[in-house]
């Protein structure tokens, strides 16, 4: 963890690289930094993925509407101001990606960031970490 899970109307790939978004968003996530200067997504375990809605239907299904939902899941420990910090990059990274398509067609974004305290299990198991850990 953390992930960030979008998911989107098929419309919109015309219109959009969603593998250069993923890659974007990702950079932004392993730049943000709390109030003390740290790293706030390790490196390991930021992961972006990016799925079309096989089925939708948005709004009154008049127009060729879109749109995009961006979910960041993270665990528990992180400060208000820096989980404002990072919903806020997040989302000015996502709308400078899709530049003018706003202007040019009809789209709703939302972004959230839910944190996972309590889990009943998070298990995990992965051979990136040690790549970017210091030992």
């Amino acid at each position: 963890m953390p992930h960030l899970v979008i998911l989107y109307t098929p419309n919109l790939e015309a219109e959009a690289d969603m593998t250069a978004l993923c890659r974007k968003l990702a950079d932004i996530m392993l730049e943000t930094l709390d109030e003390a200067g740290k790293q706030v997504f390790p490196t390991g375990g930021t992961r972006v993925l990016a799925y079309p809605a096989a089925h939708y239907a948005v709004a009154d299904g008049k127009g060729d509407y879109g749109f995009i939902y961006l979910n960041v899941r993270m665990a528990a420990g992180r400060s208000d101001a820096t989980k404002k910090r990072a919903g806020d990059a997040l989302l000015a990274g996502a709308r400078d990606h899709f530049g003018t398509l706003f202007e040019r067609q009809a789209v709703g974004m939302t972004l959230q960031i839910d944190e996972s305290p309590g889990q009943v299990y998070d298990g995990k198991h992965s051979s990136l970490h040690p790549l970017f850990n210091k030992i």
